[in-house]
């Protein structure tokens, strides 16, 4: 590996051909990952992409009059100190729109610094000449979000792209999010609170709460995750609507289990209650905040559901 400050000005314009292919076929990337959610910024990156490879045939027509025809493979990986490598954010589906717009302002700025700094160390008055008008190419591009809600997009499509956006946030992370909390909050509460009042034993509830808690994170996860693949709901890949929903049954369920480490018996479940109250509280908000539910109404739903959960659970025990 080497350092930018060791490369010949053959390598500078090497590396600076590579960045420039690379990024354009990132651009095409984002445009086909958003194309079918999000038309117009696809647009935009379809002809991000185009200048990028304009870039790339500006730079390699001077290389091929300066060094021949022979073009070293030199990519960011291969030089110290510089230019940073990317996460494949490109490959990942489904996209974020706020993701993908923040992804490509950092790389325009990033390209920026590069010509900047490899025309401060070429010597050759063409080829400074050439990075010059690149970097000042790069610096003369609006923000990419600003060119996306400014130019491009109009106001109308815009606000459909970005309820778009909203509403696969809803469908791929809090709707599952919440069918498991709700499960892991909601279900646990009966073996919990039957096993306290059985036993009367911090420690065997406290095991009870756990082993509750896993199971219907495991059963959720794998129940949400073989629901559907996504392709037709737009509710994203199996396995990350499965992650979040087993994650957050498992959470809703430990939230009231880990009071009954205290050793006090009734000291641990009064703790308890209160965390239960809480949850159910939280629960009633994300209904009222995403799902667009009056909150009243979200809390007598819930908190009906819970209290019936948790009676039960109480007259099981003391039977």
């Amino acid at each position: 590996m080497k350092r930018f400050a060791d490369l010949s000005e053959q390598e500078v314009l090497a590396l600076a051909i590579t960045n420039e292919e690379e990024d354009s076929r990132i651009y095409r990337g984002f445009a086909q990952g958003l194309r079918d959610q999000f038309p117009a910024s696809a647009k935009v990156f379809d002809e991000m992409a185009e200048e990028e490879v304009q870039h790339r045939t500006w730079l390699y027509d001077l290389y091929r009059q300066k060094f021949g025809d022979y073009l070293p493979l030199i990519r960011r990986q291969d030089v110290k100190g510089f230019m940073q490598q990317r996460q494949p954010l490109w490959l990942m589906h489904p996209l974020g729109l706020d993701e993908v717009r923040k992804f490509a302002e950092n790389m325009e700025f990033e390209a920026e610094r590069f010509y900047r700094k490899a025309a401060e160390t070429s010597r050759d008055a063409s080829v400074r000449q050439l990075l010059i008008q690149l970097a000042e190419a790069e610096a003369g591009h609006e923000s990419l979000a600003h060119k996306l809600s400014a130019t491009i997009l109009t106001k109308g499509a815009r606000e459909k792209e970005d309820e778009t956006a909203r509403r696969m946030f809803l469908l791929q992370y809090v709707q599952p999010g919440l069918v498991g909390l709700m499960d892991g909050s909601v279900s646990t509460l009966a073996p919990l609170f039957a096993a306290a009042f059985a036993t009367h034993s911090p420690w065997e509830t406290f095991l009870v709460g756990m082993a509750a808690s896993v199971g219907a994170g495991i059963s959720m996860g794998f129940a949400e995750a073989l629901s559907d693949d996504g392709s037709l709901t737009g509710r994203g890949t199996p396995w990350l609507r499965g992650t979040v929903s087993g994650v957050m049954t498992t959470l809703g369920g430990v939230g009231h289990t880990l009071p009954y480490l205290i050793p006090d018996f009734w000291i641990a479940t009064i703790v308890a209650i209160i965390v239960v109250v809480i949850e159910l509280a939280v629960i009633s908000y994300i209904r009222f905040r995403y799902m667009d539910t009056p909150f009243l109404q979200a809390a007598f739903q819930i908190v009906v559901g819970g209290t019936l959960v948790f009676i039960a659970g109480i007259l099981i025990g003391s039977a």
